[in-house]
């Protein structure tokens, strides 16, 4: 179970996390998570180049360290590069010590102050010691999720979930990952191509 659109009351009870930027601006901010791989992350570079859109990548620090060539792909498109633990760690179910650690091990390659929680699952305690580890540490959630990691979900679907709920300053999640990859490739480009005609523009999240 998940939603596509962040309910208000979740962004209320986080506020130290970002949840959505500005929204007087026509600006979308599409992140991607669980890479860098190959094929999916090349694709995902392309299609973005073609609309001459930025973009924020949350990697996992065992993906850059496997594919480095893939994340310096990435890097020298300008996009903005995020922290999404070492091992994509869900806070919930790890103690703290074990996850503050994993998310340092994957900041000696990244080198960023964003930081995006596998699952959206982090601890209050989590934040905090992130927060005193690396002051000027951004959390980054999302107002709208693609679902495009849901193998249920039809890619028309996906596309019109993502068309429906993305507003100005709209934080919008895909996934550069082989288990999203068949709604996340039919869902980018068409929605770019929508968003591009209705006037939006695409940034990357800054550090």
């Amino acid at each position: 179970m998940y939603l596509v659109k962040t309910p208000w009351l979740l962004k209320k009870l986080y506020p130290q996390l970002c949840w959505n930027a500005a929204r007087n601006k026509p600006v979308i901010y599409l992140t991607f998570d669980d890479g860098p791989i190959p094929i999916v992350t090349p694709f995902v570079l392309k299609t973005l180049k073609d609309f001459n859109a930025k973009a924020t990548f949350f990697c996992i620090g065992d993906n850059v360290r496997k594919h480095p060539d893939v994340f310096e792909e990435v890097k020298a498109g300008g996009h903005a590069i995020g922290n999404h633990t070492y091992n994509h760690l869900k806070g919930w179910k790890t103690d703290n010590d074990t996850y503050i650690n994993n998310f340092l091990q994957a900041n000696e390659q990244l080198k960023t102050t964003l930081f995006r929680p596998p699952y959206g699952r982090i601890r209050r305690t989590q934040i905090s010691r992130l927060q005193q580890l690396k002051p000027g540490i951004k959390i980054i959630m999302w107002d709208v999720l693609s679902g495009d990691f849901d193998m249920s979900l039809k890619p028309e679907d996906c596309l019109k979930g993502v068309l429906k709920h993305t507003e100005n300053g709209s934080i919008v999640v895909f996934h550069d990952s082989l288990k999203a990859f068949n709604r996340l490739k039919y869902t980018l480009p068409r929605a770019l191509e929508i968003w591009q005609k209705q006037g939006y523009s695409f940034e990357a999240l800054t550090l």
